[in-house]
C-alpha cells in the first residue's frame, strides 16, 4: 500500500493599507505576536473571499481585496500563505477571541514589532513590485536557490 503524500495547508493574510500609508495589524491572542490578520482558507472558499472573511472576523473591518502581493511557504509546517493587499471599506477596529490588540502601524513600526517572516509580507505588499515568492522556516527567510 503506498504511503500518503504529505499535505499542505493554505492560509491567507490581508495587508490592509489606509490612505495615510499605515497598515492594519493584530496581536494574536494565542502567542502574542504582531501579524497581519488572516487564517486558514476554507475548502470551498476562494482566496479573496477568505481574506475578506478573516479580516472581518478578527478585527471587524470590511476590506476591498485588491491584489495578490506574495506567496510564502513555511518549509517546516507545510503551510502556504497567500498575502493580498487590501483597502479598508467600512467598520471599526475591534479585538476578537483571536486578537488582543489592533493597531495601524507605519512601515518602520512593522519592522520593529514583527518577526522577519511577517514583516516581509507587509513590506512586499507595500513595494508594488508584483507578487513575491518566498520560503521560510517559521522565523527566518530561507534564501532562494
Amino acid at each position: 500500500m503506498p504511503t500518503a503524500s504529505p499535505r499542505h495547508s493554505a492560509s491567507v493574510a490581508g495587508i490592509t493599507v489606509r490612505e495615510d500609508g499605515r497598515i492594519l495589524v493584530i496581536r494574536r491572542a494565542d502567542n502574542g505576536t504582531w501579524e497581519p490578520p488572516g487564517g486558514v482558507l476554507e475548502l470551498d472558499e476562494a482566496p479573496q473571499a477568505g481574506v475578506a472573511r478573516e479580516v472581518f472576523e478578527e478585527i471587524g473591518i470590511t476590506v476591498d481585496v485588491r491584489q495578490l502581493t506574495g506567496v510564502y511557504k513555511n518549509m517546516r509546517q507545510g503551510v502556504v500563505a497567500l498575502a493580498f493587499r487590501c483597502e479598508p471599506v467600512a467598520g471599526t477596529e475591534r479585538t476578537s477571541n483571536e486578537t488582543t490588540a489592533v493597531e495601524w502601524l507605519t512601515p518602520d513600526e512593522v519592522r520593529e514589532r514583527m518577526s522577519e517572516v511577517f514583516a516581509m509580507r507587509v513590506l512586499d505588499a507595500l513595494d508594488g513590485n508584483g507578487p513575491q515568492v518566498r520560503s521560510h522556516d517559521g522565523r527566518r527567510l530561507i534564501p532562494a536557490g
